[in-house]
């Protein structure tokens, strides 16, 4: 693969295609729908922390998440496969869906995991993994999700800043688009427990 650490200018980003993506739609841990609508109250915010993986593990495993789905979002190409995000010339991050009652699981908590699970400060990497798909990201559905967005990067950042650490390069945009990862990428270390897991944070605490 390679590995790039740049974001395609919209005239050099690959075409993809106009079907989307084919996948069963089924949470294979929890047996939820993946797909919308959503139940009433559920609120949706897309993540991207490194390799979807384990990060798609994480927040499953969170009380007061409702689904995961692993997907790409923040690029240019449409319904682009694993290989297309891969080559960086989608402008797509690896990212993860978490559908979330806000009445059993704040947002500022789910930030707060977020934060703490991965370094926000790499650029278009996480350890390891190399390329713009690794980048790390928050793609908000609403303005309240980015008024604690921004406000969870500048405490974390200034608490990483105290550790010694690098500034944080995390992007935070609104969500365009999100297209699901082919099905086997999906709940992935559910399928294969034993699989790739790149998730490490900085050991700095999140305070939020």
């Amino acid at each position: 693969m390679a590995r790039s650490v740049s974001l395609p200018d919209p005239d050099q980003a690959l075409a993809g295609r106009s079907e989307p993506t084919r996948i069963s739609g089924v949470h294979m841990v929890n047996g939820h729908s993946m797909l919308p609508p959503w139940v009433t109250g559920a609120e949706q915010i897309v993540l991207g922390l490194g390799c979807f993986w384990g990060a798609e593990r994480l927040f499953w495993q969170l009380p007061g998440v409702l689904v995961t789905a692993a997907g790409y979002a923040g690029g240019i190409t449409p319904n682009p496969s694993y290989e297309e995000v891969c080559s960086g010339q989608t402008g797509h991050a690896e990212v993860v869906r978490v559908v979330f009652d806000p009445q059993q699981l704040s947002l500022d908590t789910l930030l707060k995991h977020f934060w703490e699970a991965h370094d926000p400060t790499q650029g278009m990497r996480q350890g390891n993994d190399i390329g713009s798909q690794y980048r790390s990201a928050i793609y908000y559905t609403s303005e309240a999700q980015r008024q604690a967005a921004l406000a969870s990067r500048a405490q974390y950042s200034a608490a990483l800043s105290e550790a010694g650490k690098g500034e944080v390069t995390t992007e935070i945009a609104p969500l365009a688009r999100f297209y699901y990862a082919e099905e086997y990428h999906q709940q992935y270390l559910a399928k294969n427990p034993a699989g790739y897991c790149g998730l490490k944070g900085t050991g700095v605490a999140c305070a939020i």
